[in-house]
């Protein structure tokens, strides 16, 4: 398995993690505005060579997977810090309201068919998690489920934290770089993101009555993240709590954390043998022969 990147924001594998103490603005003395944007395009040139020789070395996967209350930047973010990589070692995912077809199957089925194959990178735009956050919060999803034996849901939630740990657990051991990205949204700027949706008419597509009325259930929601991190967040599959009231700050914070974990991973681009080299002798001298 492997060694994952250590960082201020890095949930705690012991479950001692508490929402109410990360932060959710950018700390102190951290670069402003401009000095962010400069090294996020940094650690955005840092992760395009590291994915040129994942995707050469063809051994390794890496899941980047976002998680966070709505408005809180996952696009944005996946398209600032994935922009200038190569769109062929590339694959992204959302993942909304279930099918019927998805409802027919196990709730880890339809994230399973879209993990990255080796050498490529596979972001996931909310994901399995959704079924200890949201179902959590509206239990009464689970009727769509048709599980066969309704479990207890003090029981539930425990059980499904285990399955989702096992399931990265064999990822990890099978060659998946497995991170985790929590942006920690505080509820003030998330009505202010809203307001802005609805002011400016360039953002008026984006404005959702549902995201509204979903903030009646924050401490809910806050209570299930809290659970779901400190029950998921291991050494194979850390989960990373970014502070995301400042979007500059949060897609430095979390390319940097990318470009990190890839450099761990002691990526090269692969030597050929001797008869391989001997090919390539070969077939430069048949080469330089036609002119």
């Amino acid at each position: 398995m492997f060694e994952t990147a250590d960082s201020p924001y890095r949930v705690p594998f012991d479950g001692s993690f508490r929402v109410g103490g990360a932060p959710t603005t950018r700390p102190d003395g951290a670069p402003d505005k401009q000095a962010s944007k400069k090294q996020l395009k940094r650690s955005v040139r840092r992760i395009d060579d590291l994915q040129r020789m994942l995707y050469a070395q063809d051994r390794i996967a890496v899941l980047l997977l976002f998680q966070a209350m709505d408005a809180a930047g996952k696009d944005s973010t996946i398209r600032a810090v994935m922009s200038g990589i190569n769109p062929a070692g590339c694959q992204v995912f959302s993942f909304k309201q279930p099918s019927r077809e998805e409802l027919d199957h196990d709730y880890l089925w339809r994230t399973t068919g879209r993990l990255p194959e080796r050498g490529r990178i596979g972001i996931f735009n909310r994901s399995y998690y959704e079924e200890v956050l949201v179902v959590r919060v509206h239990p009464g999803y689970l009727d769509a489920q048709r599980l066969p034996q309704r479990s207890d849901l003090d029981t539930l939630w425990p059980e499904r934290y285990e399955a989702i740990a096992a399931h990265e657990l064999h990822l990890a051991r099978a060659g998946t770089l497995v991170l985790k990205f929590w942006l920690n949204v505080s509820r003030e700027e998330q009505k202010r993101r809203f307001l802005s949706r609805i002011e400016e008419p360039s953002k008026n597509w984006k404005f959702s009555m549902a995201d509204v009325e979903e903030r009646q259930h924050w401490d809910a929601y806050m209570a299930a993240y809290e659970d779901a991190l400190n029950a998921t967040s291991r050494p194979w599959a850390p989960w990373y709590a970014i502070p995301a009231d400042n979007k500059p700050f949060m897609r430095m914070a979390v390319a940097d954390i990318i470009a990190r974990n890839l450099e761990g991973l002691g990526l090269s681009y692969p030597q050929l043998d001797g008869e391989a080299a001997s090919r390539l002798v070969t077939a430069r001298e048949r080469l330089e022969a036609e002119g």
